[in-house]
């Protein structure tokens, strides 16, 4: 990694925000909406983001949901490319064990090129889906092998994006390309930057194994809140100085739904919450209309779930969210909030960061 691996890392606040802010976007695809349509709000959105100063935008690996089009976040980011200049842009995150190390290396690579300076590389675990569908993906049923065996595929895919195995190394003469060995080609000019990787955790595994690898962390507590503060703590109480970093960086995603009243804050949330319902009970589809959630009859169980989903998710007028995030960030001490809004219409998702925006008084677009 190159010296100033830790700017491209650490953030900058804006306007009053206590820390940077940036966006997670699960390209959420509402009832009565494409994929195309969602793929363009997400446009939109990294636009948006962009002009108004917020530091990053992230999207994350999920397969089999119909209401989450983001199964394939290097051609997602590719296209963010395309359309942005100046944010940074990453995954939040890639499923490593779904991969062979190689290929996530050559695809972020691609992305390096594209993008030169802004890509990050968030690294999780977990499947991002079912286990069927998780065996499909990696065509193995041994699915906890590829859990207990990230920190070695970890290990691989960082001396691919580095380009240093070892002499008498299988994979020595392999090479990531586009990557560093263009740099040490004849006549090679390619830059031998790579992206920096995070890790990205909703438990205390990953906590440890960033810390102690010096590395930045990035907590779901958008559906972990139970978890953040514990492994906050073990992140911090691990961390290693290393190269990438002197000191620990952790950055939480959160739940945040900013509209213009309170009442239509409450009936986006419980439209996003009945998706949540779905899925968790194997019905998996497309985030539902406000009014089909106002229609639903949630029996208890449900509404027990619904009422404890909600509670972390931060809701309401821009002042309202405003005070919600400046509250978390005190009691978790995160470096970096990493918003995420789900609603069932992208033109809710878009409104909803440009009042978070103008809430802390976020940069305007020249």
């Amino acid at each position: 990694m190159p010296a100033d691996a830790a700017e491209e890392i650490r953030g900058t606040a804006h306007g009053t925000a206590p820390v940077p802010l940036s966006v997670l976007d699960l390209v959420t695809v509402g009832a009565g909406r494409t994929a195309t349509d969602a793929l363009r709000t997400s446009v939109d959105i990294a636009r948006l983001a962009e002009g108004r100063g917020f530091q990053r935008y992230w999207v994350a690996e999920h397969h089999s949901m119909p209401g989450v089009a983001s199964s394939s976040p290097a051609v997602l980011l590719a296209h963010l490319a395309a359309h942005t200049d100046r944010i940074r842009l990453g995954s939040g995150g890639v499923m490593l064990p779904n991969h062979a190390p190689l290929v996530i290396a050559e695809q972020f690579g691609t992305l390096e090129a594209m993008a030169p300076g802004r890509v990050d590389l968030g690294l999780g675990r977990a499947p991002g889906t079912d286990g069927a569908t998780a065996a499909a993906l990696r065509r193995t049923d041994r699915l906890n092998e590829g859990a207990d065996d990230f920190p070695q595929q970890l290990a691989e895919l960082v001396r691919f994006l580095d380009d240093d195995f070892p002499d008498g190394h299988p994979y020595a003469r392999i090479h990531a390309v586009p990557g560093p060995v263009q740099a040490t080609s004849p006549g090679g000019v390619q830059s031998a930057h790579r992206p920096p990787v995070w890790l990205l955790g909703s438990s205390g595994f990953s906590a440890r194994l960033a810390g102690t690898l010096g590395l930045p962390f990035a907590f779901a507590h958008h559906f972990s809140a139970q978890n953040t503060i514990p492994a906050l703590d073990l992140y911090r109480e691990s961390f290693r100085p290393s190269a990438v970093l002197d000191a620990p960086y952790a950055l939480i995603g959160v739940s945040a739904l900013a509209t213009d009243d309170e009442k239509e804050a409450r009936r986006q949330v419980l439209a996003a919450a009945l998706n949540m319902v779905r899925l968790r009970t194997g019905r998996p589809g497309l985030v539902p209309t406000p009014e089909e959630a106002e229609a639903y009859d949630f029996s208890p169980m449900e509404e027990e779930f619904v009422r404890s989903w909600n509670a972390n998710v931060i809701h309401g007028t821009a002042d309202e969210v405003r005070s919600g995030l400046d509250d978390l960030h005190k009691r978790t001490g995160a470096d970096e909030l990493m918003l995420t809004a789900n609603a069932h219409g992208g033109d809710v998702r878009l409104r909803s960061y440009e009042l978070i925006a103008d809430a802390y008084g976020l940069p305007t677009p020249a």
